[in-house]
């Protein structure tokens, strides 16, 4: 998803974005950030290209940042949407001082923290859905035998 045109003919924009250590030159939106996308974020603007946009104009107004300081895969956009994302290095392509540019794959859309009050805390959230679907399993498994 680079920019498409720039404003004036012969102008050079940049094709990548800093977020962290990375430069962001593309991104990538999975199967399943797009049907979390439609489930948990939004119902119109629901195709590849609509989430890439978004996702791109974000990155480039810097309203990305990390969730957590030391850990590098879950992200805020606007201290509210957060999104889980890995990273891969994009080959044959550098910058111009001939450092690698990287993708941007986004893995899923976890929600709005303004809509889901969970998702303040991560970490939390993540050992009670272990826990909630350890004892699901546990009932099930009792209801077998």
């Amino acid at each position: 998803m680079k920019d498409k045109m720039t404003e004036r003919w012969s102008t050079y924009e940049p094709f990548h974005v800093v977020l962290g250590d990375k430069k962001v030159a593309d991104i990538v939106i999975t199967n399943h950030a797009k049907s979390r996308w439609a489930d948990r974020v939004e119902s119109e603007k629901t195709g590849y290209e609509d989430i890439a946009s978004f996702m791109w104009q974000c990155l480039k107004q810097g309203r990305v940042e990390s969730y957590y300081r030391n850990e590098q895969d879950v992200y805020l956009i606007d201290d509210d949407l957060v999104f889980v994302a890995e990273f891969g290095t994009l080959e044959k392509e550098t910058d111009i001082a001939g450092n690698p540019l990287h993708k941007m794959i986004v893995v899923t859309f976890l929600g709005r923290m303004s809509e889901t009050i969970e998702l303040r805390d991560l970490k939390s959230y993540y050992s009670w859905l272990r826990h909630s679907r350890r004892m699901t399993l546990i009932k099930n498994s009792r209801k077998r035998k």
